[in-house]
């Protein structure tokens, strides 16, 4: 059984976040869900993630890795095409695509392939200037000290 989730009040109290607010909307209502292959993510550290995808039976050549923008696809396709007359075939080795949507300053900062495990990781570098920072506030003045100069450099220009 599924249950949809109202996001409205969260659209009431949250400024800035509208693009956020519609992709978890979009995404709760999306009814079939391709759950293969089978990921993990995990945070390990403040700023550091790792995805890890089980890719059994694929070669690091058969896999592929890229990002534009704020969107992480990972997409496999084996090269060569087996044979063999199968009695039972129980190892998924179709072609994939994979994609993850990522926040704002997200960068991917190395893959591995390891016994059928494919390791990603990623960090958020957030610059400087978008960092949170302390605004001063002005004791008994009406505006800040720059707006107050700007103003009779005006007058005194006119």
């Amino acid at each position: 059984m599924r249950t949809t989730l109202d996001f409205s009040p969260l659209f009431r109290s949250s400024i800035g976040f509208d693009r956020m607010l519609n992709a978890l909307e979009a995404a709760s209502r999306v009814e079939t869900i391709d759950n293969w292959p089978p990921y993990d993510i995990v945070k390990t550290g403040e700023d550091d993630y790792r995805i890890t995808m089980a890719v059994a039976g694929f070669s690091q050549d058969d896999l592929t890795i890229t990002q534009e923008q704020n969107m992480l696809m990972v997409s496999g396709q084996k090269a060569g095409e087996d044979t063999g007359q199968y009695l039972h075939r129980g190892m998924a080795g179709r072609p994939f695509q994979r994609r993850f949507k990522l926040a704002d300053h997200v960068k991917v900062m190395g893959a591995s392939l390891v016994n059928g495990l494919l390791a990603i990781d990623l960090k958020r570098k957030i610059p400087e200037e978008k960092k949170p920072r302390k605004i001063e506030i002005a004791a008994g003045e009406a505006r800040p000290k720059v707006e107050t100069k700007q103003i009779e450099a005006d007058k005194q220009a006119a």
